[in-house]
């Protein structure tokens, strides 16, 4: 939180950009997906520098050169969409908890990539967010979603249990799984520290249809959450031993 307080206080001078993200946001048929994804990636990058933040990232040749796909990442923080919007070249959106989503900054960050907001305690809602997400998909959109949907504070890189529905939006479009662990994640904004943090994306094998069109959520569910937790173990002695994964 000490981090979180700095990043804001220190870029007080930069406010002016916050109702600037909601023009942007509010005008999507002026401003692509390509430059408002930019300008969300524009913003991390300084609120990076103001924090002493690093991110770095491996593994993104894996990544699906054409069409949409879903990446599932473990939970860890409020920083962790942000690590992978950064890394991640391509324009993509993310689905989220509504209540966490309107938040000032958070809710023009969201709003900037069109981001899905989803109800934690209405199934109807939910199944409604599932069904746009796979049809957008189809249509060559890229998303983040947090299976777990939510997170332990200061959990380490812990990795919390995989909720075997969040698959479903990937599932019902055929489009390929991408498993992203991050570590470190979790040290941004819930160490109280200003000292320079490092955080790790791993954009793991992708699944693609044909590798679970035989398998049920509840088995591509434990599949990826088993991947993910095999990276962040061998993360520590080696790298490229957990990009296998």
């Amino acid at each position: 939180m000490l981090r979180f307080i700095y990043v804001i206080v220190g870029n007080l001078h930069r406010a002016w950009m916050i109702p600037k993200m909601g023009y942007y946001a509010r005008h999507a048929e002026k401003y692509s997906e390509e430059f408002r994804y930019e300008y969300d990636r524009y913003a991390i990058r300084l609120m990076n520098h103001t924090g002493r933040i690093r991110t770095t990232a491996y593994g993104m040749d894996v990544l699906p050169k054409e069409g949409g796909y879903v990446m599932f990442a473990n939970h860890q923080g409020k920083y962790d969409a942000l690590g992978i919007m950064l890394s991640h070249d391509k324009p993509c959106s993310i689905v989220m908890d509504e209540a966490r989503s309107n938040f000032p900054l958070v809710k023009q960050f969201i709003d900037l990539v069109q981001g899905k907001r989803l109800k934690l305690d209405d199934l109807r809602q939910s199944a409604s967010i599932i069904r746009e997400v796979s049809k957008e998909v189809k249509q060559g959109r890229k998303f983040i979603i947090f299976p777990s949907g939510g997170y332990k504070h200061r959990n380490g890189n812990y990795v919390d249990p995989f909720k075997p529905g969040s698959f479903k939006s990937a599932m019902r479009a055929k489009a390929p799984i991408v498993p992203v662990a991050l570590i470190d994640s979790w040290k941004v904004f819930d160490l109280w520290s200003l000292r320079k943090v490092e955080t790790k994306v791993l954009y793991l094998k992708p699944l693609y249809y044909e590798d679970y069109q035989e398998m049920s959520s509840k088995e591509v569910c434990n599949l990826v959450y088993n991947r993910i937790c095999s990276a962040i173990c061998s993360a520590e002695d080696n790298i490229e031993l957990a990009l296998m994964q």
